[in-house]
């Protein structure tokens, strides 16, 4: 029976391999560094809570993110459930599967691509949660569910592009999801509860609109995108996009040793996560910087040492440093700060200075210094 299974898998894996869209492939990127680290550290650690993508048009930003998720390594799903439930983790499993368990069946498994689910700037409610049918349910006694967006994105990637002119009802049911890794549906008494873990990705352009700071504090970390200026980057990024459109075989097997050392290297960073430690000094450093900005409550306080650490398994390390620290700390607070109309210093250097004051380093001429000093 097993044997027959892994050989059903093994074709059908040969033939969505063959008609498989082609997507640029994530190494090959240029630029947009920040963008790139945020979005991998939500992979290793989903709890950071996302990320926020804000910047100019044509920088890439959907283009990275969907060449995230066919980076990312297969996950085991139990067999034809619609939750992309996994057969091990019980927070991560719909009622049914937790039933077939509980009354000792055995489940047949198959590996499937992280999903990778885009949510219209027209979806409903309805589209995004899923729907009861009360009819039937009424009639037949059974619950009649037809699952929807969050459902399908459940241990994948949710994006929402253009996030900040969506409905604010979507976004905060949006956001309640992704905190607390499960959405309830409840229609005349009826009530359906499945898991809905995703990685909430957003973007979207400064010029048409920002979301409420209530709503952007949600987001784990915030990135923003700027178009780049040198003409010799600009031709460089031209020439491989054209290389790509005029033959994305060739062009993705030039580049597959480097996707599969950095899949490699994701695997790797999610299996020593648990093992990766923040000494008592480092996590006082952070908070100290969180109060001298004025952050309001706890969530930059947790995402800065999650992202930490994030940090510090996927480079190979169990210990974080206080370099880890530098290279997070403005993405992961510079949405949360509360902003003056008066004030003409960008939020990633105030978070910078307040970095430096706390571990008394001398401050740089601007966020790109920092950035650059802290890469290397």
């Amino acid at each position: 029976m097993k044997q027959s299974k892994e050989g059903q898998y093994n074709h059908n894996q040969k033939v969505s391999s063959s008609s498989k869209r082609r997507v640029f492939p994530f190494s090959a990127v240029i630029g947009q560094e920040e963008m790139k680290l945020a979005l991998l550290l939500n992979v290793i650690d989903p709890r950071i809570g996302g990320v926020m993508i804000m910047g100019d048009r044509g920088t890439g930003k959907s283009t990275t993110i969907r060449a995230l998720a066919d980076l990312l390594p297969a996950i085991e799903v139990v067999q034809g459930d619609p939750y992309n439930s996994s057969p091990a983790d019980p927070d991560l499993q719909s009622a049914e599967v937790m039933q077939s368990i509980e009354e000792g069946e055995s489940l047949l498994t198959e590996e499937r691509q992280v999903p990778m689910i885009d949510l219209p700037l027209g979806a409903t409610e309805d589209r995004l949660c899923g729907t009861i049918d009360i009819e039937k349910a009424l009639a037949e006694g059974v619950r009649a569910f037809e699952p929807g967006l969050l459902a399908k994105a459940n241990r994948g990637l949710l994006y929402v592009d253009e996030v900040n002119l969506l409905d604010d009802h979507l976004v905060d049911v949006l956001l309640d999801s992704a905190a607390s890794g499960w959405n309830t549906v409840e229609r005349e008494g009826v009530s359906v509860r499945h898991p809905a873990r995703f990685v909430l990705i957003g973007s979207g352009n400064p010029e048409e609109g920002e979301l409420r700071p209530q709503l952007l504090d949600r987001f784990g970390m915030s990135v923003e995108v700027r178009t780049v200026r040198e003409a010799e980057l600009r031709v460089k990024v031209v020439d491989q996009r054209t290389a790509f459109d005029d033959d994305p075989d060739s062009f993705i097997t030039s580049v597959q040793i480097k996707q599969d050392s950095l899949q490699k290297q994701i695997k790797e960073a999610q299996n020593r996560l648990k093992d990766v430690q923040i000494d008592e000094d480092l996590r006082l450093s952070i908070s100290a910087i969180c109060g001298e900005l004025d952050v309001d409550g706890l969530r930059g306080d947790i995402v800065t040492n999650r992202a930490s650490r994030a940090l510090a398994a996927f480079e190979g390390r169990t210990e974080v440093s206080e370099e880890d620290v530098a290279r997070v700390v403005s993405c992961s607070l510079r949405h949360r700060l509360r902003k003056d109309p008066l004030e003409q210093v960008d939020s990633g250097d105030r978070v910078v200075k307040s970095f430096c004051k706390v571990f008394e380093r001398s401050e740089p001429n601007d966020l790109a210094e920092f950035e650059l000093a802290t890469a290397n």
